[in-house]
């Protein structure tokens, strides 16, 4: 797909630089400095090697499958590859295991969710051996605040078309979701496969909860999903209750008879009532604080001072953070660097990071909607969860305990990896999700293929 340019784009020439120094420059010259207030020249801001001064239009920096379309108000890059416009083996970057005849078509699109500080670069090396696994079309797009996707302002946002009251904050998480919902739209696909990696899973997963209907099975890399402690048991808590409600009817039964007992009891429902009033108004102040805090820090991060603080953190913990997420970080070339890192040069990235921050703020303090973790038993698509067993980011032990509670999910460990098994180890990673979707589809493959053609 050709990328089309904005003509209307130009580049602004930088202020040429001060004649000469206040050293060599003549009295009358220095006076006029001085009376003028001419800034003496500053020395150029570079965060991971990024000149912030020269700052480019997303289309410019698009790759030539780069795609662009307009959502909801926001420019959103993506990319998509289609088995049917691949040639054999026209993958240089990590080639199928199984034998073409094993690969055809499974009848579903797969749409590719990356992570915090990531792209659609994350997948470069396992999209076209997804395409071809799957016999159909792979799409991956960068979310609000990352790649390519242009920066919005959300208080002056207003969508096309849109009579919302409130519009829709494009950095919040339910804005990816409904991106998602709308690109299976752009697949032309009843359902999908949705591969999630790191914060990708959440929304993967709240996806699929907005629009089970659409999703065929999930993959979960390195998923970020806090798993419960403890696993419910039902059938003991319902005795539990039995035998309370036993005990509370024998206890008012007695103090029927006696009037002390009546008393006492009456007195013993209203102390309960009476702490659970005064503790229902301390959760209250904690939820209120809780809140004013969250507010206040994101009123801080959509300030002049919060974006210049979202500057120097990346500046100073970004590479180490790129590192950090690789088992071997020799692996991570100056290529791999630059792509992670091409979303720098997008003007207004540092505002989109800072908004994006806020937005998880306010959806982390949400009531309106139950805790994820609280639902994992409700997914009942297949579920693939993949995770490298030296990720210090998602620890894998998580992993595994996550999939004791999604129900029927299959767990996956990929030795000598950290969080990015597409990057680290994309071989292994594209021959362990081709099983799972074989091991998943393979029987009724015929009878699905007759309901798509």
């Amino acid at each position: 797909m050709a990328l089309e340019h904005d003509a209307s784009f130009k580049f602004v020439p930088r202020a040429a630089a001060s004649a000469s120094s206040s050293s060599s420059s003549s009295p009358t010259e220095y006076s006029e400095q001085l009376l003028g207030g001419v800034k003496p020249k500053q020395k150029k801001q570079r965060i991971t090697g990024i000149d912030q001064d020269e700052l480019q239009d997303p289309k410019l920096l698009a790759d030539p499958e780069g795609c662009f379309c307009k959502f909801k108000g926001v420019q959103i890059h993506y990319k998509i590859y289609d088995a049917e416009s691949l040639a054999p083996n026209s993958s240089k970057e990590v080639t199928t295991p199984q034998d073409s005849d094993t690969t055809k078509s499974l009848g579903f699109p797969m749409i590719l969710l990356h992570g915090f500080m990531a792209s659609t670069f994350s997948w470069h090396r396992v999209m076209k051996p997804l395409a071809q696994v799957t016999g159909s079309k792979v799409l991956a797009f960068d979310r609000p605040a990352f790649g390519l996707t242009s920066w919005v302002d959300p208080t002056n946002h207003s969508p096309t078309g849109s009579g919302d009251a409130r519009p829709l904050n494009p950095y919040s998480i339910m804005f990816s979701v409904l991106a998602s919902r709308y690109f299976i739209d752009v697949l032309a696909a009843e359902k999908v496969i949705l591969v999630g990696h790191s914060a990708g899973s959440l929304v993967a997963v709240d996806t699929y909860f907005e629009a089970p209907e659409r999703v065929a099975a999930m993959v979960l890399v390195a998923p970020p999903i806090l798993a419960p402690l403890l696993k419910q048991d039902f059938s003991k808590d319902n005795q539990r209750g039995k035998n309370n409600k036993k005990q509370e009817e024998h206890s008012n039964s007695d103090s029927h008879r006696n009037p002390i007992l009546r008393i006492l009891s009456m007195l013993s429902k209203l102390t309960k009532h009476i702490a659970q009033a005064i503790m229902n108004i301390l959760k209250g102040m904690g939820d209120m604080i809780n809140y004013v805090y969250k507010k206040a820090l994101s009123a801080l991060l959509r300030s002049a001072i919060g974006v210049m603080l979202v500057r120097m953190i990346v500046a100073r913990f970004g590479k180490a953070l790129f590192r950090h997420a690789w088992y071997d970080s020799n692996q991570l070339t100056d290529h791999v660097l630059q792509g992670y890192t091409k979303s720098q040069k997008v003007k207004g990235w540092d505002k989109a990071l800072a908004e994006f921050t806020a937005a998880m703020l306010a959806d982390s303090s949400s009531q309106s909607k139950p805790q994820l973790s609280k639902r994992l038993s409700e997914i009942s698509c297949p579920v693939l969860i993949v995770t490298g067993d030296s990720d210090r980011l998602a620890p894998s032990w998580n992993s595994r305990r996550l999939s004791q509670f999604i129900p029927g999910s299959r767990l996956e460990v990929i030795k000598n990896c950290g969080h990015l098994p597409p990057e680290e180890t994309a071989e292994e990673f594209v021959s362990v999700v081709e099983k799972f979707l074989q091991r998943t589809f393979g029987a009724s493959q015929e009878q699905r293929l007759q309901v798509v053609t």
